[in-house]
């Protein structure tokens, strides 16, 4: 079993690399065109999305520009029509702003709430989903979208429906999600495009360095002190 599942995961990731790369380049490069005009990154996934949400956030290696959007009942609303709209509320996002929403099945009202009002406020929106998943099932919301139809660049983290990948012999529910993973390998893949893109404009990109070296919290106190935006929920 545990052959079958690093196959699989290897698998996806050789899929991604080979699907996905047009996509990841253009969503780095919205990245690197919202760092240019000083504009913030926000993140946000919805129950185990939000790790990867989170792996984008004040991290070693990556970019200082990006918040973490905090769902503080971690999923448990996320059905329900309205909680998404009440959760960005408090969120001034500025028109250089851009958005990346997780979420594997893109049919649950509170991602795609979130991203309905980012694009209502005039940002541009990255979907990290799985598009097998959310074309095999209907949207939640009354709207009748899904995530990947609401977003200006759509990477498809090209997982099972359900997200389970292995059966074990005795088991009817299969085992071994993906979505973790791949989300996370594809968030560090926008982080290098628009690390890249950012070079090629003659912009030094805002990396934090990681906590644990010895000479680091100079450099990191300076790209907080220049990131951290009061509009931001992070």
């Amino acid at each position: 079993m545990m052959n079958e599942y690093y196959e699989k995961i290897t698998s996806l990731l050789d899929e991604i690399h080979a699907t996905q790369a047009e996509a990841i380049a253009h969503a780095g490069a919205i990245v690197g065109e919202t760092i240019r005009s000083g504009g913030i990154v926000h993140t946000f996934g919805s129950g185990h999305s939000g790790a990867i949400a989170y792996e984008a956030h004040g991290r070693a290696g990556g970019l200082a520009a990006v918040g973490a959007i905090t769902d503080p009942l971690r999923g448990l609303a996320e059905k329900v029509e309205g909680y998404g709209r009440a959760l960005m509320a408090p969120l001034r996002p500025g028109e250089r702003d851009s958005m990346i929403v997780i979420s594997n099945s893109g049919r649950n009202s509170l991602p795609i709430e979130v991203a309905m009002v980012a694009k209502e406020k005039g940002l541009k929106v990255i979907a990290i989903t799985s598009l097998a998943h959310s074309r095999s099932v209907t949207s939640r919301h009354s709207s009748g979208k899904r995530l990947f139809e609401l977003a200006d660049v759509v990477i498809d983290n090209r997982g099972d429906p359900g997200d389970a990948s292995v059966t074990v012999e005795g088991l009817e529910t299969p085992v071994g999600p993906t979505s973790t993973i791949t989300g996370a390998y594809i968030m560090n893949e926008i982080t290098i495009a628009a690390v890249c893109w950012l070079l090629d404009h003659g912009i030094e990109p805002p990396v934090f360095r990681s906590a644990n070296l010895d000479g680091s919290k100079e450099h990191n106190d300076n790209l907080r002190s220049r990131y951290t935006a009061p509009r931001s929920m992070w």
